[in-house]
């Protein structure tokens, strides 16, 4: 651990923090200038606490330094000011792509100490194993064609879990493709590019017999969960799409009330009245739509009151973290209050921690996703998984410290 700050006393104090919570092996550095050159020289620190104010290079530089510099270990900001600046600060440091763990305000509280420090386990630290070592893909809509005849897009499954009582609620399917060269890619190196070119309803449909498919095999089972899929700004333009939906969800016998299409608020900026009539279409046939990462987008109150939604999705960067800082969770608090009155079901994305997992039960948000409750998991895999993990979540739902920790499948790319 370095410890950054211009007080001894200050550095003392933490440094003794530190060892009670077991970490032995600490470093100190006496102002921004110094943190550099530790940093540079030595690669046993595995992470920082950072002073904010300090004379000479300030802690915003030094954060600024670490991202010219590419730097990497994982940093708990601290400072005695207010805490809207620090909020400030841990933003500008994730656009920078830094690792930060969280905020806190001196004096330092132990608990709250460990509990950001325990996010250097939960939170990967760079890109996935997929990620690592892939150039820049060169894609022509061939490739994505011959994808789409050797059905070599696959469907991931993430689970969404009631807050009140730890039960499955459903899943959501992320396409991932299974490359030649590459191995398993996750949407990032791709969906922008399928996007554009003529093949992205084709990817939805296939994504959809894909996930009823499963849905099927779920209910046999005794599983009777639905799943919500992504449609992107082009495929709702396409006005022959929702005839394509509603006749494929009827064969499959799946009735439509456990399948959510899943909108970002910028596809209602793309041909709104084509849209628009696209979706009342189908909530006419029974079923469910939900804004996707909700809070990231324009005028977002404007578009519920255009939108004939039944859910919203409260993006991660409102949700990760929330639970240590006071900015985020007054905008969660805000979010819950407006979907009550507006009698719309809430799933939190990003959950990826305890804390924010009980600051969700608190406010009363009905269910939670992210790398808390599960990694995204082949669809097979997902009746094993949640009897190895109901009786944790239920725990977890009604207050209870789980007994176990059960890990999730393995997943080959991130959400």
């Amino acid at each position: 651990m370095l410890i950054v700050d211009d007080s001894e006393l200050q550095r003392r104090f933490i440094a003794e923090q530190c060892r009670t919570l077991g970490i032995a092996d600490i470093v100190e550095a006496v102002d921004g200038f110094d943190a550099i050159a530790q940093l540079r020289s030595n690669p046993r620190i595995e992470a920082v606490i950072l002073d904010l104010e300090m004379p000479g290079m300030d802690g915003v530089q030094v954060l600024h330094e670490m991202a010219k510099l590419g730097l990497a270990p994982p940093v708990v900001l601290a400072t005695a000011r207010e805490s809207e600046l620090l909020n400030v600060v841990e933003s500008m440091g994730k656009t920078l792509g830094l690792r930060l763990l969280g905020g806190l305000q001196k004096p330092i509280v132990q608990e709250q100490l460990l509990s950001c420090l325990g996010r250097v386990v939960a939170t990967p630290s760079g890109p996935g194993p997929v990620e690592r070592g892939i150039p820049e893909l060169k894609l022509t809509e061939q490739d994505v064609l011959r994808a789409l005849q050797e059905k070599a897009f696959v469907a991931h499954f993430q689970p969404k879990v009631r807050l009140i009582d730890g039960g499955l609620q459903g899943v959501e399917a992320l396409v991932r493709w299974q490359h030649p060269e590459h191995g398993v890619l996750a949407p990032g190196h791709f969906i922008g590019f399928i996007e554009a070119s003529q093949y992205i309803s084709a990817l939805t449909l296939h994504m959809l017999d894909t996930s009823l498919r499963h849905c099927r095999r779920w209910h046999a089972a005794g599983l009777p969960l639905g799943f919500s899929l992504n449609l992107s700004a082009l495929s709702l333009a396409d006005t022959r799409l929702a005839d394509a939906i509603v006749d494929r969800v009827r064969v499959s016998g799946i009735a439509p009330g456990f399948v959510t299409l899943e909108i970002t608020e910028s596809a209602l900026m793309t041909d709104l009245g084509i849209t628009l009539g696209t979706l009342a279409r189908l909530r006419l046939k029974g079923f469910g739509l939900s804004i996707d990462d909700y809070g990231t987008g324009f005028s977002c109150m404007l578009q519920l009151s255009r939108m004939p939604c039944t859910e919203l999705k409260v993006d991660r960067a409102f949700v990760n973290g929330a639970s240590q800082t006071r900015h985020l969770r007054i905008l969660l608090e805000s979010t819950l209050d407006i979907a009550r009155k507006l009698n719309l079901n809430v799933v939190a994305e990003g959950v990826e921690s305890l804390e924010d997992w009980q600051l969700l039960r608190e406010l009363g948000c009905a269910e939670a996703q992210g790398y808390f409750v599960a990694k995204p998991m082949l669809g097979d895999t997902l009746p094993a998984w949640w009897e190895a993990n109901k009786a944790r979540l239920q725990r977890l739902a009604y207050g209870e410290p789980p007994f176990q920790e059960m890990a999730a499948p393995s997943d080959t790319g991130a959400c």
